[in-house]
């Protein structure tokens, strides 16, 4: 376990590296694009108490999902599959629902996921095939296998326990689905931080030829990372069916980029090997704080997506490294 731990060590502080502007900079790059839409949008309700909290709802599914791929891309793989299967697994948590209850709509939507994720975990080490194929494949059949179980017709969720638990409701002033990305950031910090796991992600990221010959089962973090990846775009996808009270194959849809770009914007490297759940937490919100300061400003969706796009540029550049 020390050469594990030795290995993460000397990955991450290499003499002579020096200050890494690049792991602040999307701390001052949030603060300055909030004091920029303070002061141009405030007359508009950005800083509306309201709002604020709408920000955080609307970003809890990037950040659920943000906080497993931190896992993929840290060992040097990809899932491009996120986004399709929120939106399969909350068709069938709806569609499961109203045959077996809350419970059975649960059970149903984290058994996607699970299955999902074993497919393009067994693929990806078995099979030998890359990821990227893989889950870029997976999400046709996703999204796919969804609207073709509903006829592209929205399942409504009436049963407002669930609705309550995945997204409607508030603790006091906190909405729900704020303490569901709470918990999922917390359980992602401490595993990728103080577990033998995480220590292993990052080593098979780094170097997964070093880390097979320092006693990691590569092949096992990799599978593991997918089917992780999987389930949380499950409960990604309950997340979304909670708080629109509907299963819909749409949910999810472009999901994928936005969740890679708040991954790699967090300080996560696109080659593996360096991750952080907290930084994918605050690349989300930053995505989500810019597609709201866009739409008060007045932009067009397709506009939001070209600046998501460029974002997705911006970020793989700066996340390069000598």
């Amino acid at each position: 376990m020390s050469a594990i731990t030795s290995m993460v060590r000397r990955r991450r502080t290499t003499p002579g590296e020096g200050f890494d502007w690049r792991q602040y900079i999307l701390y001052f790059g949030f603060v300055v694009v909030f004091v920029v839409f303070v002061i141009t949008l405030g007359d508009r309700g950005f800083t509306n108490h309201n709002n604020l909290l709408n920000i955080l709802r609307q970003t809890a599914t990037i950040s659920v999902m943000a906080v497993a791929v931190t896992f993929v891309i840290g060992a040097a793989q990809i899932d491009l599959s996120v986004g399709s299967v929120a939106g399969l697994s909350s068709v069938c948590a709806a569609m499961a629902i109203d045959h077996w209850g809350v419970v059975g709509g649960i059970v149903a939507a984290l058994a996607i996921g699970v299955a999902v994720g074993s497919i393009n975990g067994a693929l990806v080490t078995i099979v030998g095939i890359p990821s990227f194929l893989v889950t870029l494949g997976m999400l046709g059949i996703a999204h796919g296998a969804a609207m073709w179980a509903t006829n592209s017709a929205p399942q409504p969720i009436v049963n407002q326990t669930f609705n309550n638990i995945f997204g409607s409701a508030d603790l006091g002033p906190i909405p729900s689905l704020v303490l569901w990305t709470l918990a999922i950031v917390v359980i992602g910090h401490i595993v990728l931080r103080r577990t033998a796991f995480g220590r292993g992600v990052l080593a098979t990221g780094g170097n997964e030829e070093a880390a097979r010959f320092s006693g990691i089962n590569t092949r096992r973090i990799t599978f593991l990372v997918l089917v992780g990846s999987a389930v949380a775009a499950a409960l990604a996808g309950m997340l979304y069916a909670g708080r629109l009270q509907s299963g819909r194959f749409q949910w999810g849809e472009g999901d994928e980029l936005s969740v890679i770009a708040a991954v790699i914007l967090g300080g996560t490297s696109l080659f593996g090997g360096r991750a952080s759940v907290i930084g994918a937490l605050l690349g989300s919100l930053m995505i989500g704080l810019i597609n709201n300061g866009l739409i008060l400003m007045g932009l067009e969706f397709s506009q939001q997506q070209i600046v998501r796009g460029v974002i997705i540029i911006l970020a793989v550049a700066l996340a390069a490294r000598d």
